[in-house]
């Protein structure tokens, strides 16, 4: 693949040493028309190689500041990929070291996914415990400038290392944010982000509660590890898991396979097809599903994109789980890595996602079940008179008096986990099935 992938690289660099005919052998195979068309297709291909040979040339010797031949070369195969779509680049060994560190969970930053959109980065996601998470970004978000700088203008990749810097330092971010007036500064300290993909708690001493943050390589085994000591704390009283995939940008595809994995029995879980038939891979689950067919209701959101998305159309498509939340982000393509030996790699779209009904991911997102939106909600205090209020009441304490019903400020209430407790609990209580469509 990756001698394939160079040989039209090679070719453009060295096309001034192309003759014209090396392009028109002639292929026995080809009928007569197909050769000429064939024929035709190669040398215009050796014209718009020799345009490019001719604007290189002229650049590198008119343009009005030195530039190297490296960064007018990196320059133009990074405009060539991010023409094609959002997420096709180049990465530099920089990139590519940084992109590698990221997969095992440990890398310096912000703690946001972004996108490129309408000339601006907009945030997929925040990540969970992260500089951005803790100073309000939000996914949806429109970055507009970077340090009173303007991004338009900028390909994601050029914004991305402007958003980055050594660990400590300030940068100060300036976005657009549906529903706000005014754009909203936002300041941020970059750290280092280390991710714990996967987190769990006990909800209401019968419900498992699972959020993974990311899909990196440590999550089918956090996940595993989540199950194991919910069902060990729990014991038999377990009503079910809410698996909270909200704000999750994605990650690896193999780990999004693999926790699906954990919840199937049987049955495809994603196919992936590219622009050849013979490109469509079908990915299947094994047997075995390791919460003992108890019920799931899974949370999604606008951040929840790629991987989520595979994992939550993977239930839905089952029947395995409730989809409860807001639409997903819509993100269904598939990037390939492809390493360039001495030059870093190259990320190429090469594929689609699907889910197991057929069901295209990209630019569709997954639609919840239930359509839940976040809500605040918030506890009024109401001051009541109790018995111990009125004169000459028995067994009345002199120091009681009526009091606000709300007298300590709770946490913030999550509007939608509380729903899908609720949804939980109905379904275990009435021993329904997860089948929406009997």
């Amino acid at each position: 693949m990756t001698h394939k992938i160079l040989y039209p690289v090679f070719i453009f660099l060295c096309l001034i040493a192309v003759p014209p005919f090396a392009f028109a052998q002639e292929d026995r195979t080809a009928p007569a028309g197909e050769e000429k068309q064939k024929n035709h297709d190669d040398l215009d291909t050796y014209r718009q190689l020799n345009l490019f040979g001719d604007v290189f040339e002229r650049v590198r010797a008119q343009y009005v500041e030195p530039v190297t031949d490296e960064e007018l070369i990196e320059t133009a195969i990074n405009g060539m990929l991010i023409s094609l779509d959002p997420h096709s680049s180049y990465l530099d060994d920089d990139d590519y070291a940084d992109m590698q560190v990221q997969t095992k969970g440990e890398f310096g930053g912000l703690g946001i996914e972004v996108t490129m959109e309408n000339g601006f980065v907009k945030v997929v996601s925040p990540i969970d415990d992260t500089p951005a998470f803790r100073a309000g970004v939000e996914a949806g978000d429109y970055i507009t400038h970077l340090d009173d700088e303007p991004v338009m203008g900028l390909n994601l990749s050029e914004a991305v290392d402007k958003m980055r810097g050594r660990v400590g330092t300030k940068i100060k971010i300036t976005v657009a944010r549906e529903g706000a007036d005014e754009p909203i500064e936002i300041e941020i300290t970059r750290d280092i982000i280390r991710i714990k993909s996967v987190r769990h708690r006990i909800e209401e001493e019968d419900i498992g509660y699972i959020r993974i943050t990311t899909f990196n390589q440590n999550t089918e085994t956090g996940v595993k590890k989540a199950i194991d000591e919910i069902q060990k704390d729990v014991g038999e009283k377990l009503s079910g898991y809410v698996l909270d995939l909200r704000n999750n940008p994605g990650g690896l595809l193999d780990q999004a396979i693999a926790v699906s994995d954990l919840f199937l029995d049987q049955g495809e879980i994603v196919s992936t097809r590219g622009r050849n038939e013979e490109d469509t891979k079908r990915d299947n689950a094994t047997k075995g599903d390791v919460t003992g067919g108890k019920p799931i209701v899974v949370l999604i959101n606008g951040g929840s994109a790629s991987a989520s998305e595979i994992v939550a159309g993977a239930l839905q498509d089952h029947r395995r789980g409730i989809l409860l939340g807001t639409k997903s982000f819509g993100k269904g393509s598939v990037q390939t890595v492809i390493p360039l030996p001495g030059h870093g790699a190259m990320r190429l779209t090469t594929a689609r996602y699907y889910t197991p009904s057929g069901r295209s991911i990209q630019a569709k997102g997954i639609e919840p079940d239930i359509e839940v939106e976040p809500a605040k909600i918030e506890e009024i205090a109401v001051r009541r008179m109790r018995e111990g209020d009125l004169r000459g009441a028995l067994d009345k304490d002199d120091g009681e008096s009526g009091e606000d019903d709300n007298e300590k400020e709770d946490e913030p209430i999550d509007y939608q986990l509380s729903r899908a407790i609720d949804l939980l609990r109905g379904v275990s209580m009435y021993g329904a099935t997860l089948n929406l469509n009997p």
